[in-house]
Protein backbone atom coordinates (compact mmCIF):
# COMPACT_ATOMS: atom_id res chain seq x y z
CA UNK A 1 0.00 0.00 0.00
CA UNK A 2 2.85 2.45 0.64
CA UNK A 3 4.37 1.87 -2.71
CA UNK A 4 0.76 2.74 -4.33
CA UNK A 5 1.05 5.84 -2.89
CA UNK A 6 4.60 6.90 -3.13
CA UNK A 7 3.53 5.82 -6.86
CA UNK A 8 0.43 8.32 -6.60
CA UNK A 9 2.45 11.18 -5.14
CA UNK A 10 5.38 11.11 -8.13
CA UNK A 11 2.04 10.79 -10.44
CA UNK A 12 0.98 13.91 -9.63
CA UNK A 13 4.51 15.36 -8.98
CA UNK A 14 5.10 15.15 -12.82
CA UNK A 15 1.55 17.06 -13.44
CA UNK A 16 2.68 19.78 -10.97
CA UNK A 17 6.37 19.96 -11.81
CA UNK A 18 5.99 23.07 -14.55
CA UNK A 19 3.70 25.08 -11.71
CA UNK A 20 6.57 24.47 -9.20
CA UNK A 21 9.50 24.98 -11.36
CA UNK A 22 7.78 28.36 -11.94
CA UNK A 23 7.25 28.80 -7.78
CA UNK A 24 11.25 27.83 -7.83
CA UNK A 25 12.91 29.61 -10.91
CA UNK A 26 10.23 32.64 -11.76
CA UNK A 27 8.45 33.88 -8.43
CA UNK A 28 10.84 32.59 -5.29
CA UNK A 29 13.71 34.94 -7.06
CA UNK A 30 11.36 38.23 -8.07
CA UNK A 31 10.54 37.89 -3.98
CA UNK A 32 13.41 37.59 -3.11
CA UNK A 33 15.60 40.18 -4.94
CA UNK A 34 13.36 42.44 -6.44
CA UNK A 35 11.08 43.42 -3.60
CA UNK A 36 14.24 43.94 -1.68
CA UNK A 37 16.10 46.00 -4.36
CA UNK A 38 12.93 48.40 -4.79
CA UNK A 39 12.70 48.68 -1.13
CA UNK A 40 15.88 50.03 -0.80
CA UNK A 41 15.52 51.90 -3.91
CA UNK A 42 12.57 53.94 -2.10
CA UNK A 43 13.88 54.62 0.90
CA UNK A 44 17.05 55.73 -0.62
CA UNK A 45 14.87 58.49 -2.86
CA UNK A 46 13.13 59.23 0.55
CA UNK A 47 16.22 59.97 2.30
CA UNK A 48 17.37 61.82 -0.48
CA UNK A 49 14.27 64.39 -0.93
CA UNK A 50 14.77 65.20 2.48
CA UNK A 51 18.51 66.02 2.32
CA UNK A 52 17.41 67.89 -0.18
CA UNK A 53 14.88 69.64 1.74
CA UNK A 54 17.26 70.93 4.40
CA UNK A 55 14.74 70.41 6.99
CA UNK A 56 16.57 68.47 10.17
CA UNK A 57 13.41 66.85 11.47
CA UNK A 58 12.63 65.50 7.47
CA UNK A 59 15.53 63.94 7.22
CA UNK A 60 15.71 62.24 10.73
CA UNK A 61 12.06 60.95 9.91
CA UNK A 62 13.60 59.45 6.27
CA UNK A 63 17.11 58.01 7.81
CA UNK A 64 14.38 56.01 10.23
CA UNK A 65 12.50 54.99 7.09
CA UNK A 66 15.43 53.76 5.20
CA UNK A 67 16.42 51.91 8.71
CA UNK A 68 13.29 50.35 8.51
CA UNK A 69 12.89 49.59 4.88
CA UNK A 70 16.14 48.13 4.95
CA UNK A 71 14.84 45.52 7.69
CA UNK A 72 12.02 44.48 6.02
CA UNK A 73 14.54 44.14 2.93
CA UNK A 74 16.44 41.85 4.69
CA UNK A 75 13.36 39.98 6.04
CA UNK A 76 12.03 39.42 2.83
CA UNK A 77 15.20 38.34 1.45
CA UNK A 78 15.84 35.42 4.03
CA UNK A 79 11.82 34.84 3.81
CA UNK A 80 12.75 32.39 0.99
CA UNK A 81 15.14 30.38 2.79
CA UNK A 82 13.30 30.44 6.11
CA UNK A 83 9.95 28.52 4.29
CA UNK A 84 11.78 26.04 2.91
CA UNK A 85 13.99 25.39 6.24
CA UNK A 86 10.62 24.96 7.81
CA UNK A 87 9.13 22.71 5.35
CA UNK A 88 12.48 20.26 5.47
CA UNK A 89 11.91 20.26 9.17
CA UNK A 90 8.31 19.49 9.11
CA UNK A 91 9.06 16.80 5.87
CA UNK A 92 11.96 15.39 8.45
CA UNK A 93 8.95 15.36 11.21
CA UNK A 94 6.36 13.76 8.95
CA UNK A 95 8.87 10.83 7.65
CA UNK A 96 8.83 8.84 10.56
CA UNK A 97 5.38 7.77 10.57
CA UNK A 98 5.39 4.35 8.41
CA UNK A 99 2.74 5.03 6.02
CA UNK A 100 3.12 8.86 5.69
CA UNK A 101 6.77 8.83 5.66
CA UNK A 102 7.03 7.86 1.62
CA UNK A 103 4.41 9.99 0.78
CA UNK A 104 6.46 13.29 2.54
CA UNK A 105 9.58 11.69 1.41
CA UNK A 106 8.05 11.95 -2.63
CA UNK A 107 6.62 14.89 -2.37
CA UNK A 108 10.12 16.65 -0.67
CA UNK A 109 11.87 14.77 -4.03
CA UNK A 110 9.03 16.45 -6.10
CA UNK A 111 10.00 20.12 -4.43
CA UNK A 112 13.72 19.37 -5.09
CA UNK A 113 13.19 18.40 -9.11
CA UNK A 114 11.63 21.19 -9.68
CA UNK A 115 14.93 23.29 -8.74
Amino acid sequence: MNNLALIGVMDTCQSILPLLRVVRKGIFPIIQIGIPILLIILGTLDLAKAVISSDDKEVKAATGRLTKRMIYAAVIFFMTTIVALVMNIVAAGGSEGAASGQDVEGWQSCWNQAA
